[in-house]
C-alpha cells in the first residue's frame, strides 16, 4: 500500500492517573510467589517494566478517548465538522453493542455524514484504523478522519492475580505473566489530505502480512465488553508469540522495505509495539535495527495493547527523538498472528 497525499496531522493522547508497580502486583502475589518458591522482582526482571497505569475503578472506555479525541482535534485546528471517518480501535470497548466510536463521535460534535464504526483486531486495531482513513482520503472519500482508542488492563489483571491465589500454579502462572504486563491509556491520531493541511507527517505506505495458523496462541475472552459479564481469562504462550512473531516479522520487514524503496540504512527510526525488553531485543535483532534507533515507553506504561505504538510515537514526537525529516517505522504486531508495519516521513 502506498499513499501519495495522507498526512497524520496530529496526536493525542491521555495516561491513567493510577501508577501500579510491579512490586505492587507481587506483593499482591506473595502467596503464590512462596508457594512456587520465587523471588521477589522476577516480574520487572522477565519483562523490563517497571510499572503501569490503571484507570480508576467505574472509568469508562469513551471517556478517555474523548480525552485522547479532544486533544488531537484542538492540536490540529481542524473542526470536528471536518473528520469524516471516526473509528474506534480498542480491544476493550463498553458493550458489545452499539459502537464505542459511536459516544466518542457524540461528545467530540463529529457530523452526521461521517463514517462511524469500531474496528478490533488485538493490539493493531490502531494501525488498522490508520489505514482504513488513509484509504477513504487517498480514494477522496474524506478530507479528514480520527482513529482513537483507550485500553483498561486493571480488571484482567485483578483476575489474572485471583486466579492465580487460588490455583498457585507454575503452568498458570507462566501462561498468564503476559497479562501482569498490561496498562492503561488512551490515544487518537487525526489524518487528513494534504488539500487541508500538510503541516504533519506525511504517511508514507505500509506492508502488512499476517500467520493466522497461530490464532490460538494469545486469547482474552470470551466476551469483549469491560467490565466482563462472564468467564474472563487471558492466557498467552509467550514463547510461541515471540518465536512465529519473529518469523512473520522478519518476513513483513523485508518486504515493507521493498514496497516502500527504503535504502538499506533506512528507516532512521522504528516504534514499535510495546511488549517488553526480550521482546525489543528479539525483534530488532532479527531486523537489524539497531537499539537506538528505536524508542520505548514499555518501562513505565507497560503493554497498553492499541494505544501503546502510537502513544510511543506521540512521546517520542513532544521528545524530539523523532524529528523533521526521519523516514519512521511503525512496526506492529498482534495476537491472530497479525504484521502491520506503516512508514512515515516525520
Amino acid at each position: 500500500m502506498l499513499y501519495s497525499k495522507v498526512y497524520i496531522n496530529s496526536f493525542g493522547y491521555e495516561l491513567a492517573p493510577n501508577v501500579i508497580t510491579s512490586e505492587d502486583l507481587e506483593m499482591r502475589l506473595e502467596p503464590l510467589y512462596e508457594k512456587l518458591h520465587l523471588q521477589k522482582g522476577q516480574l520487572e526482571a522477565i519483562t523490563g517494566i517497571q510499572e503501569r497505569r490503571f484507570w480508576s475503578p467505574g472509568f469508562k472506555m469513551y471517556e478517555g478517548a474523548i480525552k485522547a479525541g479532544q486533544k488531537a482535534i484542538e492540536t490540529s485546528g481542524i473542526s470536528p465538522r471536518s473528520i469524516g471517518m471516526l473509528i474506534y480501535g480498542g480491544v476493550c470497548r463498553d458493550n458489545l453493542e452499539p459502537a464505542t466510536a459511536c459516544a466518542v463521535a457524540n461528545s467530540l460534535g463529529i457530523g452526521r455524514k461521517a463514517q462511524i464504526y469500531d474496528v478490533s483486531n488485538a493490539c493493531l486495531g490502531i494501525l488498522n484504523g490508520m489505514v482504513q482513513i488513509a484509504n477513504a482520503i487517498e480514494l477522496g472519500h474524506i478530507k479528514a478522519g480520527l482513529v482513537v482508542s483507550c485500553e483498561s488492563a486493571r480488571q484482567i489483571v485483578d483476575i489474572t492475580i485471583d486466579r492465580l491465589l487460588k490455583t498457585k500454579n507454575m503452568e498458570v502462572f507462566k501462561k498468564t505473566i503476559a497479562t501482569l504486563t498490561g496498562g492503561s491509556g488512551a490515544v487518537a491520531v487525526l489524518l487528513t489530505d494534504e488539500s487541508i493541511s500538510d503541516k504533519g507527517h506525511r504517511f508514507l505506505g505500509g506492508m502488512v502480512r499476517n500467520a493466522a495458523k497461530h490464532h490460538e496462541l494469545c486469547r482474552w475472552g470470551p466476551d469483549t465488553g469491560i467490565p466482563a459479564s462472564g468467564l474472563h481469562v487471558m492466557e498467552t504462550d509467550s514463547v510461541g508469540v515471540l518465536q512465529h512473531g519473529v518469523v512473520l516479522g522478519i518476513e513483513t520487514y523485508k518486504d515493507f522495505k521493498k514496497e516502500l524503496s527504503w535504502p538499506d540504512d533506512k528507516p532512521d527510526k522504528v516504534i514499535c509495539h510495546q511488549v517488553g525488553a526480550t521482546h525489543q531485543k528479539t525483534i530488532l535483532d532479527s531486523i537489524g535495527i539497531p537499539e537506538e534507533k528505536d524508542f520505548t515507553t514499555f518501562q513505565h506504561l507497560g503493554n497498553i495493547g492499541t494505544v501503546s505504538l502510537p502513544i510511543t510515537a506521540a512521546i517520542a514526537s513532544e521528545r524530539e527523538f523523532l524529528i523533521k525529516n526521519d523516514l519512521v517505522g511503525f512496526l506492529g504486531i498482534g495476537s491472530g498472528l497479525n504484521c502491520l508495519m506503516l512508514g512515515i516521513e516525520w
